[in-house]
This record gives structure tokens, sequence and C-alpha cells, in this order.
């Protein structure tokens, strides 16, 4: 477990982004308001993940303007894992907060999480009320089942993107997966080493602009291939 007290002194926030360009400048705007008055030494990370709208132009535009900003670009979509994996990989901060780019959180809500980091090493977030298609809904609670039948992983919202961890928790890990997997990877190897995990109940909103690329089919089956091969490489026993 991390000893530390209940103040975090250096942060940084990850936000993936996959064509984002109608909602970006007002996720970092934020971003930059909240930790500007609760971190001194703070830095916004921005993963383009290859998008072909205007979103890698806009970050490179809030990234000229303000110095906590930082950009990695991917030259084609590589996917939601890869693009947190290469996120945390840039990280320089000692805790990793990691938002999705969407504006269906509020980050002001990570008021909340702060405090706990002096007695855990993961605070992760769950949405108390899911503001997504109820086919989206569905296939959590599959997806959920299935976490908790192969690896035992009792999560309310294991997918939620509003997370808070302490960058101990991956030292000499590699994250396996390039897809939608990598939130459940994230917890099981953080459960592997013994890291004390929080779930924070937080407010989700209707996507206002822009399309989810979460759900479909292509998504999904990677999602259950990456979670197989994790169990097998992991649990090759099957236990």
């Amino acid at each position: 477990m991390v000893t530390t007290t209940n103040r975090i002194n250096s942060l940084s926030l990850i936000l993936p982004a996959y064509n984002e360009e109608n909602n970006l400048r007002k996720v970092v705007e934020q971003a930059l308001s909240v930790l500007g008055e609760l971190i001194d030494d703070y830095e916004i990370i921005i993963v383009n993940d290859g998008s072909y709208d205007r979103t890698g132009e806009i970050a490179e535009d809030l990234a000229r303007k303000n110095p906590h900003i930082r950009i990695f670009h991917h030259p084609y979509n590589q996917g939601y894992g890869a693009t947190l994996r290469d996120g945390i990989l840039q990280a320089r901060k000692e805790w990793i907060f990691i938002c999705d780019a969407d504006q269906q959180f509020d980050l002001r809500e990570i008021n909340k999480f702060l405090p706990l980091a002096g007695n855990y090493d993961f605070v992760i977030g769950y949405r108390i009320r899911r503001r997504d298609p109820v086919y989206r809904r569905i296939l959590a609670l599959v997806y959920r089942y299935f976490l908790l039948l192969l690896f035992g992983l009792k999560v309310r919202d294991v997918d939620c993107a509003f997370k808070l961890m302490h960058r101990h928790i991956l030292q000499n890990s590699t994250l396996m997966s390039g897809g939608a997997f990598v939130s459940a990877e994230l917890l099981l190897r953080s459960r592997e080493k013994g890291a004390k995990i929080k779930q924070i109940g937080i407010h989700h909103y209707p996507r206002l602009t822009g399309k989810s690329h979460g759900a479909n089919w292509k998504v999904v089956m990677q999602t259950f291939r990456e979670m197989y091969k994790f169990k097998i490489q992991k649990f090759p026993s099957g236990k």
C-alpha cells in the first residue's frame, strides 16, 4: 500500500481522444481550471488516437498556449488500450488520473478522489446513473458477468473512465490490451500487486456531440479475445 498523506503532490491527467474536436477544448479548459486550484505540480497529457477530424490540431493549439499540456499523437487509430498505455508511459508525475475527453464526466468530481490517496492505491469511479443507450448497458452487464466468472473481479463499473492510481502499481508491468479490456487489465494487475482499491459513485452525462466507438462489434470482439488471452497467459491451468 502507498504510504502518503492525503495531499497529492503531483498528478498526470491522461485524456484519450479520438475524433473529439467538439469536446476536447472544453474538457481541457475545465481540467486546467480544476487542477490549477487543487495541485501545483500537474500535467495534462492528450493522447490523440489517430483522429481524422481536428482533434490533433486543437490539441496542438492548446499545448502551445499552456505549458501544463503535452500531446502524444498516434499516426493511425490504435484503440483505447493502446491510447491509455501510451498515456501512462508518457506520465511523469506520482499519481495518474484517467478521464475520457467526451464531456460525459465532470472533472470537478476529482475532489472526491484526491483525499483518498493516502489510504488507497487505486480509486475508481462507478456511474451512479449510466447515461448510455440500453444496448451499451446490456453489454456492460454481460461483460461484468464474464469478468466475475473468469477472474473473480467484483467491480461495479469496470469501464468507467474516471480513475485515480498511483504509478507504482504498474511498475514492472506491461499492459497487454490494445482495446477496451485495458480497464479490467489495470484492475487485475493492481489486485495482483496487492493494491488497495476504492470505488466511488460519480455522475455521468449524455454525450452531446461526437460518436462513441466503444460498443461496435469489432471493439466487442477484440475485448473478449483479449480477455481470453489474458486468462490463458495468467492462468494457463484454467484455475
